[in-house]
C-alpha cells in the first residue's frame, strides 16, 4: 500500500498557508541568546567549535557567535568561531550582536577584518511603548540611534541586520519609522521581534505582514525579514511558522529552548516541523546529537518527555500500542513501523521504535524484546519476564529484564 494511503492527513485537507517551495532560512542563537539563560553554564570555546560544527551538519544557514563588545572572553570566543568557519571552509553564515552603539559595533568590525569574513552586525535596541517609558527615550531618539548605529556598520564594511526589541508590542508608527531608517541608513535586513513571548500566531502574522507591506515594498530594496520569537506562552514554534506564512525569510531559534527566562523558539523542533512540512530536504541524523552536545556544554538536561529527541520520545511499554508498532515491523517496512504510532517518523531524524516491558506491557513486548536481543522464547521464561513487569512500577532495564533471563535459565 503506497504511504499516502495509509494515513489521511487533515494537516493538508485545504490549501497550505506555507508554499511548498517557500525558501526558508534559519539562523541559531544557541551560542549568543541561548547563553542569556540564568540557569546555564558558559560552553569553552572547544565545546563552541563542536556545536558549531554540528551546526553546519544541520544545514542550518547562519548563527550568531557572541556579543562581543561584551568583554574579552567574549571577544576572543566570538573570533575563534569565525576564524573556524574561515579555516574549515563552512558554508554557515556568522552574525554577532550589539547594541546600537559603536562600542559595540567596532569590535564586530576588529573580527570582521582580522580574520577576513564578512560578519552581519545584529544592532538591537528597544522600541515598544513600555520601554520607551521606562527609558523615558523618545522616538526621535531612537530614530537618531538607529542611524547613526546602521551608518557605523555599512560605513566599516558590516552588513547590517537592525533589530527592534519587542516589536510585537510596538505600535505600527514607530515600527515604520525605524524600520524606514535602518533601511534608509543600509540595512538589508531587518529583524520582529516577540522579545518577550507576548504573541500568538495571528500577531506573528500581522506584524510580519505589516512590515512587508509598510516597510519593505516601499522601500525598493531587497531586504531579509527575519523573526525572532521566545517560548513564555509555549506559542513560540506555531508564532515561527505563522511568520513564514506571512512572508518571513528566516526565523532565529536556539538549541533545546534556551534563552531568556523560558528560552527561544527551539531549533530542533522548528527543523523537524519545517522537514515534515516539506519547507526543507536535508539529513537530520545529527539532530540528536546537537541537543546532546549543548546540553552536556550547557549544563542543562533535556526531559525525557522532550518531542523527537528526548528519551521517550520513541519508546512505549504500552501493550496496544507496542503490539502495533511490532506487527508493522514484522511487515519489514520501517515506515510502517514510525508511522503506526508516530507523528514523526524516527528514521528521518536518524532514530529509530524502542519497545520496553513495563506494567502495561503484554506478551507481545517481552517477545519483541527477547527476538531483538537473540534470547529463544518459552513459555517460563516469557511468563516469568511479564510477572515480574506486572508487579514492578516502572519499565524494567534491560539488565533486570537479561537477570531474569538467566534466572529462569538456572531453575
Amino acid at each position: 500500500m503506497p504511504q499516502n494511503e495509509w494515513i489521511y492527513d487533515w494537516n493538508l485537507a485545504s490549501p497550505p498557508q506555507i508554499a511548498p517551495r517557500t525558501r526558508v532560512l534559519l539562523n541559531d542563537e544557541t551560542l549568543r541568546d541561548g547563553l542569556q539563560n540564568p540557569s546555564v553554564h558558559d560552553p569553552t570555546i572547544e565545546e563552541k567549535i563542536e556545536i558549531l560544527h554540528l551546526m553546519e551538519s544541520l544545514g542550518i544557514d547562519s548563527l550568531n557567535i557572541g556579543l562581543p563588545g561584551a568583554g574579552p572572553r567574549a571577544f576572543a570566543d566570538s573570533e575563534a568561531l569565525a576564524r573556524e568557519i574561515v579555516a574549515t571552509r563552512m558554508k554557515i553564515r556568522p552574525n554577532c550582536a550589539a547594541r546600537t552603539v559603536e562600542g559595540d559595533i567596532r569590535p564586530i568590525v576588529e573580527i570582521s577584518q582580522r580574520v577576513g569574513i564578512a560578519i552581519e552586525a545584529a544592532t538591537f535596541l528597544g522600541s515598544s511603548p513600555i520601554r520607551r517609558v521606562v527609558e523615558d527615550w523618545t522616538v526621535e531618539h531612537l530614530e537618531r540611534t538607529t542611524e547613526k548605529a546602521v551608518n557605523y556598520a555599512v560605513d566599516n564594511g558590516l552588513p547590517s541586520m537592525y533589530v527592534t526589541e519587542d516589536t510585537i508590542r510596538t505600535d505600527p508608527e514607530t515600527i515604520k519609522r525605524l524600520y524606514t531608517t535602518a533601511i534608509r541608513s543600509g540595512a538589508r535586513a531587518i529583524v520582529l521581534c516577540d522579545t518577550v513571548g507576548h504573541a500568538t500566531p495571528q500577531g506573528a502574522y500581522n506584524l510580519v505582514k505589516f512590515a512587508i507591506e509598510e516597510v519593505v515594498k516601499p522601500s525598493g530594496e531587497k531586504i531579509r525579514v527575519d523573526w525572532h520569537g521566545h517560548c513564555d506562552r509555549g506559542l513560540a514554534i506555531a508564532n515561527s511558522l505563522a511568520a513564514i506564512a506571512a512572508g518571513a525569510n528566516q526565523v532565529h531559534a536556539a538549541a533545546n529552548s534556551l534563552g531568556e527566562r523560558v528560552g527561544n523558539t527551539p531549533m530542533e523542533l522548528m527543523l523537524v516541523n519545517l522537514r515534515l512540512m516539506g519547507l526543507i530536504d536535508r539529513d537530520l541524523s545529527r539532530l540528536k546529537e546537537y541537543c546532546e552536545k549543548v546540553a552536556r556544554a550547557t549544563h542543562t538536561t533535556i526531559p525525557p518527555n522532550y518531542p523527537v529527541i528526548g528519551r521517550d520520545a520513541f519508546r512505549t511499554a504500552t501493550g496496544v500500542h507496542a503490539a502495533a508498532i511490532i506487527k508493522a515491523f514484522r511487515k519489514d517496512d520501517p515506515a510502517l513501523a514510525n508511522a503506526v504510532y508516530s507523528g514523526v517518523p524516527a528514521h528521518l531524524f536518524g532514530l529509530e521504535q524502542v519497545i520496553e516491558i513495563g506494567p502495561m506491557s503484554g506478551k507481545s513486548n517481552v517477545l519483541f524484546w527477547l527476538e531483538r536481543h537473540g534470547i529463544p522464547a518459552d513459555d517460563a521464561l516469557v511468563n516469568r519476564i511479564l510477572d515480574a513487569a506486572k508487579q514492578s512500577a516502572r519499565v524494567l532495564t534491560d539488565d533486570e529484564v537479561f537477570a531474569l533471563c538467566a534466572e529462569t535459565a538456572r531453575n
